[in-house]
């Protein structure tokens, strides 16, 4: 095979050349344990630009489990590798017990409380409800993540802004925590927001709390779960951050024809509710905010630009790429099925999950380093596929070896 090296064209630009490139945004959606597939994305990536590259995004915004791949590559903005190095490292060694507890005292006591919290209506104002117990994620992200290294980037000017969304249970909104250079504004759209705050784990352990699975969080007012959840316009936050051009890396199949329709008979365990419900929350939302891009793309390009600076509308196409698994990763989770501990199986099979019809609720709980490390490589090579359109996209062009 040819090999290439990946030049910057902005390596030949002086200062105002480089200001003038357009801000390429980064959106990484949510999805628990498919998240390990964006890392294989972005280890590709890194391997196709100079070792000692910043992040190739000016914008870096992450919701769910992409929130917290999302917060190592901000706070290390100056060194895209190293950023990613950090992430292969947890990611492909990454066991259930690291995200949430999986002895029987801590697997059972919390579905326990779940279960009776159900049948009573509750066991008191303050008592987390939840499937499972994410101390060992909390701790984690608390003692693990640099903070600090986020606002050097800002400073350093590697970064512009850096955003976490979390969906507030009492509003209703969702909620999008910023953190940017100056001038950066916030916003209000209907039922979303946006809101400039000093990120912190608070943030990811919210914007990670899988409904029903992991506790919510106080912040501030209210208390916040998965940031996928009301997410109807999961680009939009790239979009009001400054970003002219959007990379998204997704964690399910883009669809591209109707699905097939199959007669069935019995009746959905719990676990495929669950599954069809995960979905509708980090896949469904992603697909129509990108489609509803492409049709104000279109819109756009009718209107020539005379007519639209005439009549101060200060609207442009935004050109976008995305990255999404060419294989379901639900039926690459029915193979390592057996790498999760034996209480965990237990418990999911209670809910019908370990039968074929549950495997994408398994899809999203399982943090082993087999599941996960299929998904890196799944991400890796789907990402070398496209290398040169890519790094055309991202400013780089290819040069013979």
């Amino acid at each position: 095979m040819d090999a290439f090296d990946y030049r910057g064209v902005q390596t030949s630009m002086d200062s105002g050349e480089r200001s003038r490139q357009p801000k390429v945004g980064l959106v990484l959606s949510g999805g628990g344990a498919r998240a390990a597939y964006q890392v294989g994305v972005l280890r590709a990536i890194s391997e196709m630009l100079p070792a000692d590259s910043p992040v190739p995004f000016k914008i870096i915004c992450g919701t769910s489990a992409g929130a917290i791949n999302a917060t190592v590559l901000a706070a290390n903005a100056h060194n895209f590798r190293q950023g990613v190095r950090q992430l292969m490292t947890v990611w492909k060694n990454f066991r259930v017990h690291h995200v949430y507890r999986a002895d029987p005292i801590g697997a059972f006591r919390n579905s326990g409380k779940w279960v009776l919290s159900t049948l009573i209506g509750g066991l008191g104002r303050k008592t987390p409800i939840a499937l499972l117990d994410n101390t060992p994620l909390a701790h984690m992200l608390t003692t693990r993540l640099d903070y600090d290294g986020i606002q050097r980037s800002i400073d350093s000017g590697d970064l512009s802004a850096f955003s976490i969304t979390c969906s507030g249970y009492t509003s209703g909104q969702s909620v999008t925590f910023f953190q940017g250079a100056p001038g950066i504004e916030p916003w209000a759209r209907a039922r979303r927001i946006g809101i400039s705050a000093k990120i912190g784990p608070e943030h990811l352990l919210a914007s990670s709390a899988l409904p029903f699975v992991f506790p919510a969080v106080h912040i501030n007012r209210e208390y916040f779960g998965d940031g996928s959840m009301r997410q109807i316009a999961p680009v939009s936050p790239a979009l009001h951050l400054g970003a002219e051009r959007l990379f998204v890396i997704g964690v399910g199949r883009q669809l591209q024809a109707q699905p097939e329709r199959i007669r069935t008979e019995s009746y959905p365990s719990l676990a495929q509710i669950a599954g069809h419900c995960m979905n509708s929350i980090f896949l469904d939302s992603l697909e129509v905010d990108l489609e509803r891009l492409q049709r104000i793309n279109r819109t756009v390009s009718l209107m020539p630009r005379e007519i639209r600076e005439k009549n101060n509308m200060p609207l442009h196409e935004v050109d976008f790429r995305v990255l999404s698994p060419s294989e379901a990763l639900e039926k690459i989770a029915i193979e390592f099925v057996s790498t999760l501990p034996l209480t965990i199986r237990s418990l999911l099979f209670t809910l019908g999950a370990l039968k074929k019809s549950g495997s994408n609720l398994v899809s999203y709980l399982l943090f082993e380093r087999e599941f996960c490390r299929a998904l890196i490589k799944l991400g890796y090579q789907d990402t070398m596929l496209r290398r040169d359109e890519l790094m055309r996209f991202l400013g780089y062009e290819a040069c013979w070896l």
